[in-house]
């Protein structure tokens, strides 16, 4: 017959207390890391939408500065004739001072009132070249000053974009530091609980026949 077996064995390590609890602490340490990591990506997709907005309205700056360059351009384009047409406007002035030379005095004919006429024209296109250029200027300035708007945005943006980066950073580098520390404390929990199991295993006294 079968004699009756040594002691009751005790309960192995990891279903003790202490084991329960380090298992639970050690659950919550790497839960604790989850949530780090959760808390950089986020602050990383806040980093990149603002870097995104910035982009975009740097894009749009440069679109409203070539804008305002090819106003520019086309108001000097516009005043660059002024100088033709008041040459024009002086020889005109010199004909009619010559035909009313020729006539000494009489009554203005048809030819003299004609060269009036042009002249006016003139200054007329004189004037609203000069109108059209302050225009064209005006709306150059207009997208000059859009444009200073939207810079502030920028820096605003990417100040953001920053602070942002800088956050996930801190985080990832608390969740770098936790995580070391979590696997330390899980290798030096394997190795006690490993080494108990043989400790245990070794002191039980064998079942005798």
């Amino acid at each position: 017959m079968v004699a009756g077996g040594g002691p009751p064995t005790e309960p192995a390590p990891h279903a003790t207390p202490l084991a329960a609890r380090q298992s639970r602490w050690i659950g919550q340490q790497y839960a604790d890391i989850t949530k780090l990591r959760e808390i950089a990506a986020k602050h990383d997709r806040t980093g990149a939408r603002a870097q995104q907005r910035a982009s975009r309205l740097n894009t749009r700056i440069e679109k409203l500065r070539h804008q305002a360059t090819l106003l520019r351009e086309k108001g000097q384009r516009v005043l660059a004739e002024i100088p033709d047409i008041e040459q024009q406007i002086k020889q005109h002035e010199r004909d009619i001072e010559a035909a009313t030379s020729r006539t000494g005095g009489a009554p203005i004919g048809s030819d003299v009132t004609g060269l009036h006429y042009r002249v006016r024209k003139l200054q007329q296109k004189v004037v609203d070249r000069q109108q059209k250029s302050r225009a064209l200027e005006l709306r150059a300035a207009t997208k000059t000053q859009k444009t200073a708007e939207l810079k502030v945005k920028v820096d605003r943006y990417i100040e953001a974009a920053r602070l942002a980066e800088q956050e996930a950073s801190a985080f990832r580098q608390r969740a770098d530091r936790l995580q070391m520390v979590t696997e330390h404390d899980v290798a030096t929990h394997i190795t006690s609980t490993a080494s108990a199991s043989r400790t245990n295993s070794t002191d039980e006294p064998p079942g005798t026949l």
